[in-house]
């Protein structure tokens, strides 16, 4: 009977020590606080934002001039005869075909604005998930976003998060609007100490739509 209980409380302690190593080998980062940081990021944002402007000031003018042959036919029409009028508005149903093209073109799915979007942040992005992989290394199994509008991550303490590790991996100081949890300057993704002393955990930076109290 002894033997048992012994055999029992053996497997108990192995299985909670196994699940504290785990638990020690997983993290998280903050993508939207490393984009922010960015100064490349934030300079293709601006070219978006510059170009997306541009294509929509073009569409709005068709449609302001949609709108005046509009009124210039409904002010002439009773001197019209039937042959021109339906010559004005065929060439006023054309004008909308345009524009409405014009804008699927601009900013429709896999449109001028999407390929834009992918030419300037998609390397942004690579750069970024390089760095995390390099953080992580072979110290972490899994790091996990809690900066993506999908997140659904509740709570993490922030002596888990190594988002400035992975600014530091892409040669950038953290802190330009607030300091993120890891302050281990020298050991990028070392995994946490086995008995960390106790702290009163904080929320992760903002993102994600989590209830978290951000640092910055």
């Amino acid at each position: 009977m002894k033997r048992n209980l012994h055999l029992v409380l053996a497997f108990v302690a192995i299985f909670f020590a196994s699940a504290e190593a785990f638990s020690q080998r997983i993290a998280f980062v903050n993508t939207k606080y490393i984009l922010d940081q960015m100064p490349d990021y934030e300079a293709a944002q601006k070219e978006l934002d510059k170009v997306s402007k541009q294509w929509q000031d073009e569409i709005d003018e068709r449609h302001v001039q949609i709108k005046r042959m509009r009124e210039s036919y409904n002010a002439e029409a009773i001197l019209l005869t039937e042959a021109m009028k339906n010559s004005r508005l065929e060439e006023v149903d054309g004008r909308e075909r345009e524009a409405r093209d014009l804008q699927r073109r601009r900013f429709g799915p896999n449109g001028d604005l999407f390929k834009k979007r992918q030419e300037l942040i998609q390397p942004i992005q690579d750069r970024v998930y390089t760095a995390i992989k390099e953080v992580a290394g072979t110290s972490y199994v899994a790091i996990f976003d809690v900066g993506g509008q999908s997140s659904n991550l509740l709570f993490a303490s922030e002596k888990y998060d190594k988002s400035d590790s992975v600014l530091r991996k892409l040669g950038i100081r953290p802190g330009k609007e607030g300091k993120a949890g890891s302050n281990d300057d020298e050991d990028f993704g070392a995994p946490p100490e086995d008995a960390p002393e106790k702290e009163t955990p904080t929320a992760p930076k903002g993102g994600g739509g989590q209830d978290a109290k951000s640092p910055r």
